[in-house]
């Protein structure tokens, strides 16, 4: 009975071409590997956000040199030229057939849905008052993961993303003077169709690197964002600046490759509702680039918010 195959094994997980046991998969199944699953994941997720937290102001500069439409899909293709170099060079074989519905949801929601919608928002929005669809994010996508995977975190879990929402929700509205914009539409939509892209690639993460996850989600929507910018590109004035060509590139290797590619990793590692619950400092770092980047002002009331926002995340990293 020792020397039973692993590929027989009832909790086996294929993997590609090979087949690893389960235990030696997933974070908690020993006690060494709950604490190096956790803090590595963590790492990686909370590495996403930072990533994440930049995209709101490299819009806003990319939106100097193009137009809303043609920004979005120029992001999309050059960040899929990036992922299909490495799937090629890797020679990494396409998705089992069973994964391909999941990667459309990714695709819909966070290559095509989320930064359209946001980037629409941003043309009657400032970056401080677009950060309020970040501080319910995280809420949203635990809502949608509890649905999605069966997984129920504590009361103590959900009181503390609560009340990390409330504070984020909070603040911004305090920095935009609780003014309710045009693009809130947009940015409420947004929450849904992101949320339902992180839930299904952090699922999908599980089962084959998360680098391939949006590898695939991105190459799967090329003939769409190759469409969508020679359209856009021909209907929108386009007027090249450094601060224009800089938040296209960030956009497109930075937050739509390289951010979800460690988010969905991390997301992974330690389930899509505790990683999601790091965004919560999302829209507070997006405000210090703002100030950084764009010269929008900061108020005294943002150490207080960014304090109790850690207690928060704190807790719902440590709670199960």
């Amino acid at each position: 009975m020792r020397a039973q195959n692993s590929a027989t094994r009832p909790n086996a997980i294929a993997v590609g071409p090979q087949t690893r046991p389960a235990a030696d998969r997933a974070p908690g199944s020993r006690r060494t590997g709950v604490a190096s699953g956790r803090g590595g994941g963590t790492a990686l997720a909370a590495l996403g956000v930072v990533a994440f937290s930049l995209t709101f102001p490299a819009t806003v500069w990319g939106m100097e040199s193009f137009g809303p439409w043609s920004f979005v899909a120029l992001r999309s293709v050059l960040a899929a030229l990036i992922a299909a170099a490495f799937l090629l060079a890797l020679r990494v074989r396409p998705p089992a057939r069973t994964h391909w519905a999941g990667l459309v949801v990714v695709a819909a929601g966070v290559v095509v849905g989320f930064p359209m919608l946001t980037t629409l928002a941003l043309r009657t929005s400032t970056t401080a008052h677009s950060a309020v669809v970040v501080g319910l994010l995280p809420l949203t996508t635990a809502a949608l993961a509890a649905l999605r995977t069966g997984v129920r975190p504590s009361r103590a879990f959900w009181a503390a993303a609560v009340a990390g929402a409330a504070v984020v929700l909070g603040f911004t509205f305090a920095q935009s003077g609780g003014a309710v914009s045009a693009g809130d539409a947009y940015l409420f939509a947004s929450l849904l169709v992101c949320a339902a892209g992180y839930t299904e690639g952090a699922r999908l993460a599980k089962a084959m690197p998360g680098w391939q996850v949006i590898g695939w989600a991105l190459v799967l929507c090329l003939p769409l964002t190759v469409a969508g910018s020679a359209l856009g590109l021909a209907w929108e004035p386009v007027h090249l600046t450094a601060h224009g060509i800089a938040g296209l590139l960030w956009a497109a290797a930075g937050s739509s490759f390289l951010g979800l590619y460690v988010w969905y990793r991390g997301m992974a590692e330690i389930g899509p509702a505790r990683a999601s619950q790091l965004q919560l400092a999302q829209p507070l770092l997006t405000l210090v680039w703002a100030v950084a980047l764009l010269g929008e002002r900061l108020t005294p009331a943002a150490p207080v918010a960014a304090a109790a926002v850690l207690v928060c995340i704190a807790l719902t990293q440590r709670v199960k």
